[in-house]
């Protein structure tokens, strides 16, 4: 019960916060999309940028963290997608936009929050490490998968599809970010001290700015239909995933810091990126919508339980 209430309820009552300014007109829809726009292309790139610089990258990128994390992470894709096609009988396509919802953790505005409020700010190597890749991997795998299953209709062209994940990686501004932070942590650069300052200014208003964000967003979606398929969603996302995690993280013998990250990473809801990628297609994107709203809501208890049991 301390947990629910000096861990996770600050969190959720920020989104709660926001969720209210939108819905009852303090904020226009747009202002809050603006917001979140502001968190994710401009407020999240600095902390994650920050974090990168500060980041000892031979001790947090260890090997068995990221396979364990990433291999659980897959395995909810695969899940997803065939639990869509046998299960539910939905065409391939709306099937990769359901693995992507099971694969796609919101390791920004929900797992970092969550694990900083839990453990401390010292807490959130891992989940940066974790960060660094799951962007460029987890849309490698939704756009790959997609374009093989879009090219039975047709001839797959490898040299478009390459440039098509590569775009939408390269443009993305977190991964920029990380790259920036990379080149100053491994050239051993020094960022001027006013540049920094005003860094500093904007990571730190990355999480509540985000959190506020993503409760006006969550005003915009609706629940409407395909209630059994969410259903499976949020049970693969939100029970799966963190205990094949926690499965692996036990058999690598991960350090209690990575565990801690990683499990609560993968036990947190699917970010708004999930609903971005269904529209990128224009498949399944009703139930994309749906499944945040009701994996956000969900995971308030469901993170309450791992936090419960984890070391």
């Amino acid at each position: 019960m301390q947990a629910l209430i000096t861990v996770i309820l600050p969190v959720f009552l920020l989104i709660a916060a926001g969720w209210t300014a939108t819905r009852f007109g303090l904020l226009s829809a747009a202002a809050s999309e603006a917001l979140t726009k502001f968190a994710q292309s401009v407020a999240f790139p600095c902390l994650l940028f920050r974090a990168v610089v500060q980041l000892d990258i031979g001790e947090e990128f260890n090997a068995p963290l990221l396979l364990g994390y990433y291999a659980a992470a897959s395995a909810c894709f695969v899940v997803g997608m065939i639990g869509a096609r046998l299960i539910f009988r939905r065409e391939w396509e709306d099937c990769v936009v359901v693995g992507f919802c099971c694969l796609f953790s919101n390791t920004l505005m929900l797992a970092i929050p969550i694990t900083e409020r839990a453990y401390g700010h010292e807490a959130l190597a891992s989940n940066f490490a974790i960060v660094a890749i799951h962007a460029p991997f987890c849309y490698t795998l939704g756009i790959v998968t997609m374009e093989l299953v879009r090219a039975r209709r047709g001839r797959l062209r490898p040299l478009l599809l390459g440039r098509h994940i590569f775009r939408q990686v390269v443009t993305n501004p977190l991964v920029i970010a990380l790259m920036l932070g990379f080149v100053v942590n491994l050239a051993g650069l020094t960022t001027p001290a006013p540049v920094y300052a005003a860094v500093n200014m904007l990571a730190d208003a990355a999480v509540p700015v985000g959190l506020f964000a993503v409760g006006g967003v969550l005003t915009q979606y609706r629940l409407e239909g395909d209630g059994r398929l969410i259903a499976m969603i949020c049970g693969i996302t939100l029970l799966l995933h963190p205990s094949l995690m926690w499965l692996l993280g036990r058999a690598a013998d991960l350090p209690s810091s990575a565990f801690r990250s990683a499990v609560i990473t993968a036990a947190v809801a699917p970010g708004v990126n999930t609903y971005v990628f269904a529209n990128i297609y224009g498949r399944a994107k009703r139930v994309a919508a749906s499944s945040v709203l009701v994996t956000t809501v969900g995971c308030i208890l469901t993170v309450w339980f791992w936090l419960s049991i984890l070391p």
